[in-house]
């Protein structure tokens, strides 16, 4: 399992409901932590390793009993608007600022399927947001200010490029 990088088209492919949850489910949602805390994240969508389903892990602290994985999630209601640096795994070495709902109450499954609802705020709360947005294909670049795609132009285009590089 890799992560995929900007800008392979999977990124943007419409992603499906998960239906339930099985072994292979399971094996993968273990690889997407696994991935995740070799990488230094904190969050890992489905669509971003090739997957398109609406399912992502996340881990705010690094703990691993705040492991949490969110299948078919929803934001239900949204307070206070706060800006804060992110980055994501499929846009290696890019931080921008984007604007976020500091708290934010959520309904999801969890890894067993079960109906889960929380309210998440600050960090978490923005992670949570960030990899929804994956499945819901709104990407990083997508959250760039002009000034942001300026800044990062050239290596927007690195990107562009080594993807477009031919295989072998």
């Amino acid at each position: 399992m890799n992560v995929v990088i900007y800008p392979d088209p999977i990124l943007l492919k419409k992603t499906t409901p998960v239906a339930g949850v099985d072994t292979e489910l399971q094996t993968r949602i273990r690889e997407m932590f696994d991935l995740m805390y070799e990488l230094k994240g904190v969050g890992l969508a489905a669509p971003q390793v090739g997957q398109s389903i609406r399912l992502f892990v996340l881990n705010p602290t690094g703990n691993p009993e705040h492991e949490r994985v969110l299948i078919n999630p929803r934001i239900l209601k949204r307070r206070d608007r706060i800006r804060g640096d992110e980055g994501c795994l499929s846009f290696p070495g890019i931080y921008i600022e984007v604007e976020r709902s500091r708290f934010i109450e959520v309904e999801a499954r969890n890894e067993k399927f079960e109906p889960v609802r929380f309210e998440a705020r600050d960090f978490e709360a923005r992670i949570i947001q960030h990899e929804l947005d994956h499945l819901d294909n709104v990407l990083l670049v997508h959250r760039m200010s002009e000034t942001d795609r300026m800044r990062l132009r050239s290596a927007l285009r690195e990107l562009e490029d080594k993807y477009n590089q031919p295989v072998g």
